[in-house]
């Protein structure tokens, strides 16, 4: 495997983390800020720079390359598999009339399944659901076949993402990269750090990711009632107050973020399903917890590998990022103590995340996590 890595700040030059070289048909990940990735002197200049066929663009919160966390900018990361391959597919959600679960479905039958040893999703981050895309992709594959990724983000603005494969960005893509070959060694992992507080409660009334009541209670009185005084900021900070929530049937819990809230219905929406008869617990974060994460997500996924990993992918939550502050580059110091130096690392800030949990490989779409995919061959 061969490796490139290089970012650029607007109206800067490229800056390149390594070695400088051209690639034999590589998979090239273009990570950046969602104005820049607008901009089509910069689009121009990237395909200068990187004259390549399978292009992956993604707007983010926030890129990571090695151990800096760089905002308003592009980083690009190119990659060639020497005894492997990769192919790519894409969608977009807007020709499935928003059917998140469609779409997914559409994307698994285009991608071939023989010797495919895991999946990356590169999606759009503003109006889909990350649960309903990944059942729509796993009713086309075994589950023993793994899936990791992100939803694209847009720094803290929340206005809109763009992602795409080839073409120029834009809203509502999907992109599907495979990755096959029996000499890919691919392990991954999902760690939050959160703090539960407060009893275990059950949702008893909800639709979709919109939550109205816990307990019976109205579910923004309850917020209030244990945030007290922070309450008058809930609006500006629910990204720092997620829930745990461990659905019906299920054993293993999901955090969701808070996107907004509604007081004349005194109710929430959160970044993907809330459902009904659900377990779920208020959660808080320190800076320390979050870094934790990042750790211990790193050992798992370091765990049983037979080679070191000479890539590293990290997806953070944009959550994690707001409560780290200028403490924010930790999570990537983490991940290089860990994995040690010669191993590349870039990755980026998200409005989502993709990962199964821990010992399986059926997924599960996440919030406020460290997401790690390692890849050697």
């Amino acid at each position: 495997m061969k490796i490139v890595q290089a970012y650029k700040l607007a109206n800067k030059e490229w800056n390149y983390h390594n070695e400088k070289q051209l690639l034999n048909n590589p998979l090239v990940l273009v990570f950046g800020n969602r104005l820049l990735l607008e901009d089509k002197a910069i689009l121009a200049d990237i395909r200068k720079e990187f004259p390549y066929e399978h292009i992956v663009f993604g707007s983010t919160a926030g890129e990571i390359i090695d151990i800096t966390v760089v905002e308003e900018s592009i980083t690009v990361l190119a990659i060639e598999l020497e005894k492997s391959s990769f192919v790519i597919k894409r969608d977009n959600i807007l020709d499935h009339d928003k059917s998140t679960l469609a779409l997914g479905t559409s994307l698994s039958a285009k991608m071939p399944k023989e010797n495919l040893k895991h999946l990356f999703i590169v999606s759009e981050g503003s109006f889909m659901s990350g649960t309903s895309l990944i059942k729509g992709v796993q009713n086309g594959f075994d589950e023993s076949i793994p899936m990791t990724g992100g939803l694209c983000g847009d720094d803290s603005r929340f206005e809109k993402t763009l992602a795409s494969y080839k073409e120029d960005p834009k809203e509502g893509e999907i992109i599907l990269i495979g990755f096959y070959g029996e000499s890919l060694e691919i392990s991954f992992a999902s760690h939050g750090g959160w703090l539960g507080f407060g009893p275990e409660r059950i949702i008893t009334k909800s639709d979709g990711n919109i939550l109205y009541e816990i307990d019976d209670q109205p579910a923004l009185e309850l917020y209030k009632k244990y945030l007290g005084g922070k309450v008058e900021k809930l609006a500006e900070s629910t990204l720092f107050y997620p829930l745990n929530v461990i659905a019906p049937g299920r054993k293993d819990a999901v955090v969701r973020t808070v996107l907004s809230i509604d007081e004349e219905k005194q109710s929430m929406t959160f970044a993907d399903d809330v459902p009904e008869n659900s377990r779920v617990q208020l959660m808080m974060a320190s800076a320390d917890g979050i870094s934790q994460g990042a750790h211990n997500a790193t050992k798992l996924a370091l765990q049983n590998r037979n080679n070191k990993p000479q890539l590293v992918i990290p997806v953070s939550c944009i959550g994690r990022k707001l409560v780290l502050g200028q403490r924010m580059e930790e999570e990537a110091e983490l991940i290089r103590e860990l994995v040690g130096e010669g191993t590349a690392i870039s990755g980026f800030y998200s409005y989502g995340e993709i990962a199964p949990f821990y010992g399986n490989t059926s997924c599960e779409f996440h919030n406020q996590t460290m997401t790690l995919t390692l890849i050697s061959e």
